[in-house]
């Protein structure tokens, strides 16, 4: 059934990819904002979409923009950029923030996006899940998908995975190499967000999705060099090589900056699967396998790097 919705972090990977998702379903379609006149902006708007410009750590900006909503997606975390100091603060903050507007506008249910793993170490990581705690405690009935590596030509990541794969003839191989994860297919992911609406169960709980592939990141990156026609790098192990520091080294062998490589990391240092699949079963999606996803992913970027494409 279409209808009204608001998508959070449309400038972003996921945001971006939903918006279009859900207009092409027949859904009216508002996009939230920082700074209406930014680039990722200006192209949401040439796309077609409404925009209401405001900051979800300034509350009072955002009077408005569920007026007439029905469904909202709630897509932010900073994932690290600007630094750690008052990280978890500001995530608390934007959470209460958006979950009271969406109250007190009328929108009937919030949609958020979160990450899989137990017990996570990492306080990024602990701010996700704290924020679908938030969002639950003071605002509309919640649905709260958990996700792990999402694949995809723009995802951190993807990213990741691939330059270290492109860039280094050996790798070092930390203890967190060997956890395991379970990673999901952009598409996939959208497929499971779109049509939680229309999905009357899915509302008021946690609903874990992935591939069917649960792998370990050594493997993947096998599978990336595969995917890419190189050979498997060799790995030397460094056992005492933390999360931290992997991700200094991660930030100077590739252009993902380290801010952003430590919770891609610390995400790892735990087994990220799915430990529950009763929720997702509610959804009629067919998750493809990690090497289909990378197939996938490899051919948009390609695209991506033609002359006129969008940038990496």
């Amino acid at each position: 059934m279409a209808g009204r919705v608001l998508v959070t972090g449309a400038t972003g990977f996921v945001g971006g990819r939903l918006a279009s998702v859900l207009a092409s379903a027949g859904h009216e379609v508002r996009c939230l904002v920082r700074d209406r006149t930014g680039s990722r902006a200006r192209e949401l708007e040439a796309r077609g979409f409404a925009l209401h410009e405001g900051d979800v750590l300034r509350a009072e900006s955002l009077r408005g923009a569920g007026r007439g909503v029905d469904v909202a997606y709630y897509l932010i975390h900073s994932m690290g950029r600007g630094g750690s100091a008052g990280f978890a603060a500001r995530e608390r903050a934007a959470a209460t923030a958006f979950a009271r507007m969406a109250r007190s506008e009328g929108i009937d249910r919030v949609i958020y996006l979160g990450g899989l793993g137990d017990r996570p170490r990492s306080e990024h990581l602990r701010s996700r899940h704290e924020s679908a705690l938030i969002l639950a405690e003071y605002g509309p009935p919640l649905t709260y998908f958990r996700a792990g590596m999402v694949v995809g030509a723009r995802s951190e990541s993807y990213r990741t995975l691939r330059h270290l794969v492109e860039r280094l003839p050996a790798m070092i191989a930390p203890k967190w190499l060997k956890n395991a994860t379970q990673p999901i297919a952009i598409d996939d992911t959208l497929r499971y967000l779109a049509q939680a609406p229309s999905v009357a169960a899915s509302t008021g709980r946690e609903i874990q999705i992935g591939g069917p592939d649960v792998l370990s990141y050594g493997e993947m990156l096998d599978r990336m060099a595969a995917v890419l026609g190189l050979r498997r790098r060799p790995r030397v192990p460094v056992p005492l090589l933390t999360p931290w520091l992997s991700s200094l080294w991660i930030g100077l062998v590739t252009p993902v900056d380290a801010d952003v490589a430590r919770p891609l990391i610390e995400g790892l240092a735990v087994p990220t699967v799915v430990t529950d699949p009763s929720g997702a079963a509610l959804f009629d999606v067919q998750p493809v396998g990690f090497d289909e996803a990378l197939r996938r992913a490899v051919a948009e970027d390609a695209e991506d790097r033609r002359p006129g494409g969008r940038p990496d």
